[in-house]
């Protein structure tokens, strides 16, 4: 039985999703950051802020993205002059990752800007209901 597309929750939600980053896109152009490069440099800073000192892997799997990609990012982040990585004296293959001062200065302004976006979003559905939907697709084993 073929279902209209308006009724499919998957098509749906790719729809929500694109409007989305559509709108944290637009939010983080005017500070020089990709969505990508947001969320590492954010997750970086709350980590840092939280008296720890992440390598890369750990950055990796708080932010949910891939490592590979994630080293990528980092250096382009590095380039920009928002983390500095550091040889881990621990494990010399692995990074340890800090943001600088000029790091430290964006991120909460980027978070703040995210966090405008997401309010504005979604507005139009109670903030407990969003957050209890999100955490159940996010997480189904919790």
């Amino acid at each position: 039985m073929a279902l209209n597309p308006g009724d499919s929750p998957g098509f749906l939600l790719w729809h929500a999703t694109l409007r989305w980053q559509r709108d944290i896109t637009a939010a983080l152009s005017p500070l020089g950051l990709t969505h990508v490069q947001f969320v590492l440099l954010a997750c970086a800073w709350w980590l840092n802020t939280h008296g720890e000192q992440p390598n890369q892997l750990v950055l990796a799997r708080q932010a949910g993205t891939d490592v590979k990609m994630t080293s990528q990012v980092l250096r382009a982040l590095e380039a920009k002059g928002l983390v500095e990585r550091e040889v881990d004296l621990a494990d010399t293959r692995a990074k340890r990752v800090r943001v600088t001062d000029a790091g430290a200065e964006l991120a909460p302004r980027a978070i703040a800007a995210v966090e405008s976006v997401d309010a504005s979003f979604f507005q139009p559905v109670a903030r407990d209901d969003a957050l209890a939907l999100l955490s159940r697709l996010a997480h189904p084993d919790s």
